[in-house]
C-alpha cells in the first residue's frame, strides 16, 4: 500500500538545501511515477535559477503553478517576446498561483531565496520540442542567460 506524501516544512527545508547545492539552483520532488497521466512536483528554487521562457504546445499540457513558500515572478509573453502580463506569485499573498493554458509562453524568476513551487500538468513527461522553446530568449546554458535573467528580474523592481 502506498503511503501519503506530505507537503510540509521539512520537505521545504530539504528542497531549499538541495536547490542551494544544485548548479541549476533548483531541485524537484516528484509525487508521481514518470508514466502517470497527472504529474505533481514540488520544486525548491533559488534566485540563481534560470527558467527559460517556454510554452507547451500539446492541448493537454495546461500547467498549474502554485507558490507554496516564498515569492516568484511570473512573466507571460507574446509570440515575439513582449511581456503581456506579469504577476508576483506569493505564498499566502494576494495571488498564489496561475493556470497557464497550452501554447502560452511563460517563465518564472525567483524573488525570494528558498522559494517552493508546486507544479502540476498532464503526463507523461516529454522534453520540450522545437517550437516550445522561445526563439527570442537564450536557453539554459547558452550565452546571454545572465543578461536576460537580469532583465526578467528587473520587470519586478
Amino acid at each position: 500500500m502506498s503511503q501519503p506524501a506530505y507537503i510540509d516544512r521539512s520537505l521545504f527545508a530539504e528542497l531549499a538545501q538541495k536547490a542551494a547545492e544544485s548548479p541549476r539552483g533548483r531541485h524537484h520532488h516528484s509525487f508521481h511515477d514518470a508514466q502517470e497521466p497527472f504529474h505533481r512536483l514540488a520544486v525548491g528554487l533559488q534566485p540563481s535559477t534560470y527558467i527559460a521562457p517556454h510554452r507547451h504546445l500539446s492541448d493537454d499540457k495546461a500547467e498549474t503553478l502554485l507558490a507554496l513558500k516564498g515569492r516568484l515572478g511570473l512573466l507571460v509573453f507574446d509570440e515575439n517576446g513582449v511581456v503581456i502580463d506579469k504577476r508576483v506569485l506569493q505564498a499566502g499573498g494576494d495571488c498564489i498561483g496561475v493556470d497557464v493554458p497550452p501554447r502560452v509562453y511563460h517563465s518564472l524568476v525567483v524573488l525570494e531565496a528558498d522559494s517552493v513551487l508546486f507544479d502540476c500538468k498532464a503526463g507523461p513527461y516529454t522534453p520540450l520540442v522545437e517550437g516550445e522553446h522561445a526563439h527570442w530568449a537564450p536557453r539554459e546554458g547558452e550565452e546571454g542567460v545572465a543578461a536576460y535573467q537580469a532583465w526578467m528580474l528587473a520587470q519586478f523592481d
